[in-house]
């Protein structure tokens, strides 16, 4: 019996777009090359006014804000925005809702593109270049920048196996190398507009998720689904954006530059709140984005690539290509082991931060496992006050992790808090307590 590929409607309607966008695309650029065969022109200047952007036109088609970012302009494009559309948005219209999803699709469509289209007007009126008003910007670099980071909000610990397990890379590192690889390809191969969009949308979305989404206030849901009334609307507490510590701008970014990016954020967002744009997260808030982080990490996990599709046989030749190391049961066990030996290490560092500021006697912690940053106020770039509780450690590379409560009291923890298990090749490494 083959699979049957169930697909949320609107993201199937958003594939459809996307093929039908992209064929007229190409046929309408293959007219206007039919048409001006003696002029030499880069591929990229033979366009369709009325489906893609063009700064020198497009104020006459309004709705190519939205649609452009549909019009693939090659094949390669074509198949990376589907794959990304087909899978991604699967995951995400289901745990977000159709129309949270709706929502979000066209914030990160619209604005990334109007931002785009005033950078190559404004550089036009600088330069007098009449190849920046002809340039055809499309495309779906920003909806895959904004996939990356909402993945690194649900799953940022989930563990990415690729070529049957040659390549393993964590969500939480996607958004880097995805910029970085748009920005080495627009200096190099002359593709500035893919690169400004990845950086548009990576912005884009991080702002929304981080200061305006509301969504429910999980105890258990893995993705933010919460309890849902005939409507199909979130019922229950809401909570407004994720002021998490693992969100926070500075840690998009390997550790070795974490210290520099939060200085350069924690200005930008004294500036903001000191003119009234942005207000700090409080100390609640901070609490209430952590738990969500946690709630997330114990609950949810990146499906397989294809384990959606119905029956075992797809299931099994999904995890070869894109897997969570081993299927759900040895995700789920790895992730929850690698949270069990954070926390551990969690509570050691506190408790010999507590002892070195009260030398005469010993704090223990209460409830919740809690570890501060190393930056004690950069989470200002996108946070809470200095000094907030947060119930996020830090892994032996330096990158952040979610935590939970130990299981028993920390008076016998700290002779030894490393945990290592046979069985998870995702184990921690043992690092002094000065190198967090």
């Amino acid at each position: 019996m083959p699979p049957r590929i169930n697909i949320p409607p609107l993201t199937r309607g958003l594939l459809i777009s996307l093929v039908v966008l992209s064929f007229l695309n190409a046929g309408a650029r293959y007219r206007s090359w039919q048409v001006d065969r003696t002029t030499s022109l880069p591929s990229r200047q033979y366009y369709a006014p009325y489906l893609t952007i063009i700064p020198g036109m497009s104020v006459a088609y309004p709705w190519v804000f939205l649609t452009a970012t549909l019009a693939e302009q090659n094949l390669f494009g074509l198949l990376f925005t589907g794959v990304t559309l087909f899978y991604g948005g699967r995951y995400l219209e289901r745990a977000w809702s159709s129309t949270e999803y709706m929502k979000f699709i066209a914030l990160i469509s619209g604005i990334p593109n109007v931002l785009t289209f005033l950078i190559y007007v404004s550089a036009f009126v600088v330069t007098r270049d009449p190849r920046l008003t002809s340039t055809s910007i499309s495309g779906g670099i920003s909806i895959q920048a904004a996939f990356v980071v909402s993945f690194k909000q649900l799953v940022p610990e989930h563990t990415v196996s690729l070529l049957r397990g040659l390549i393993r890379i964590r969500v939480k590192h996607f958004p880097a190398i995805f910029l970085l690889g748009n920005t080495i390809s627009g200096i190099l191969f002359g593709t500035d507009t893919a690169a400004l969009l990845s950086w548009l949308g990576f912005l884009t979305s991080w702002t929304y998720l981080r200061f305006y989404r509301v969504s429910p206030l999980m105890s258990s849901s893995a993705t933010g689904g919460g309890v849902a009334d005939s409507n199909g609307a979130a019922a229950g507490p809401m909570i407004r954006g994720d002021a998490s510590d693992t969100f926070a701008f500075a840690y998009f970014w390997p550790d070795a530059v974490h210290a520099p990016i939060a200085r350069v954020c924690d200005a930008v967002w004294d500036v903001l709140v000191a003119v009234r744009v942005c207000a700090p997260f409080s100390a609640e808030d901070v609490d209430a984005g952590n738990e969500q982080a946690v709630a997330r990490g114990e609950a949810g996990h990146l499906p397989s690539l294809l384990n959606s599709m119905g029956g075992g046989g797809g299931a099994e030749r999904g995890r070869g290509l894109l897997s969570g190391g081993g299927g759900h049961g040895g995700s789920r066990r790895e992730e929850a082991e690698r949270r069990r030996a954070l926390a551990l290490r969690a509570l050691d560092q506190r408790l010999h931060a507590a002892a070195g500021r009260q030398p005469s006697a010993a704090a223990a912690p209460s409830g919740r496992v809690a570890s501060s940053s190393s930056n004690g106020d950069s989470e200002r770039n996108g946070g809470g006050p200095k000094g907030a509780p947060t119930s996020v450690s830090r892994d032996a590379d330096g990158s952040s992790g979610d935590t939970e409560p130990p299981a028993s009291g920390g008076a016998g923890m700290l002779g030894e808090t490393e945990y290592r298990p046979d069985d998870a090749p995702g184990g921690v490494r043992k690092t002094d307590d000065s190198a967090s």
